[in-house]
């Protein structure tokens, strides 16, 4: 008698189960108005949030922590940081998680019912905790969420990718990892050993010359059936 392998599935949480509609950038942009009483200085809408969106970029890319991106947001501003203005950050953050964060449609039937197949899941994200749980909740998520600050590593480390494995409990054949982003989720999927699923709800063109996802899906409410028929695990 065959013991079939029980399967896992790591799902990246921005633009793939949920949209943010760029929550931190609009935590710094609030800041404004305390930097700005305290004497500092600021540019104009278009101006700051393009800068935000490039050191939060730089922070996702592992250059530094949240906290230290905040203390370069004020002190590039004229006023010398302490930790208040990083637990500040935080707390509007937090506290904007169920107004602005809208989870992609069929986010919460999917994951029922990969839940009720016996599928492990588990959440593997460039970000930092308790902001990334409470994204993935909005979805109907309420297993692991792995979030890099926790790890000290961030995708597409393959690093990143073995904490995903010991928190599902899976074999690397046997797991499979969905994500928007083709270099940092798709690459680094494939390199770690895991199968890669890209998902395309913003209806994107794949960037030529980074490593190819092994199946591609638009809407989440595909994934079920995608596992269904290409996994030798799932009836």
């Amino acid at each position: 008698m065959n013991v079939r392998p029980v399967v896992g599935v790591g799902f990246d949480i921005d633009h793939t189960l949920v949209i943010d509609n760029k929550l931190e950038r609009i935590a710094m942009l609030q800041m404004l108005e305390t930097i700005q009483d305290r004497g500092g200085s600021c540019g104009n809408l278009v101006e700051e949030s393009r800068l935000i969106d490039e050191l939060l970029a730089r922070q996702r890319a592992g250059e530094f922590t949240i906290d230290e991106a905040v203390f370069a947001f004020v002190r590039e501003r004229g006023i010398e940081p302490d930790v208040q203005y990083a637990e500040r950050f935080r707390t509007i953050a937090l506290d904007m998680v169920d107004r602005v964060v809208i989870p992609l449609p069929g986010a919460r039937e999917m994951l029922q019912n990969l839940q009720q197949r016996g599928i492990r899941t588990a959440v593997l994200s460039n970000g930092w905790n308790p902001l990334q749980i409470l994204k993935a909740r909005r979805a109907g998520f309420e297993g692991a969420v792995i979030a890099s600050a926790d790890i000290g590593i961030q995708k597409p480390d393959a690093r990143a990718f073995d904490a995903l494995l010991g928190a599902l409990g899976t074999a690397r054949e046997n797991t499979w990892y969905v994500g928007d982003s083709a270099t940092v989720d798709v690459q680094g999927a494939v390199a770690a050993g895991l199968r890669s699923v890209w998902i395309d709800a913003d209806e994107l063109s794949y960037p030529a010359g980074v490593t190819e996802p092994e199946y591609r899906i638009e809407y989440l409410a595909d994934l079920p059936a995608l596992l269904e028929a290409r996994s030798h695990a799932i009836p």
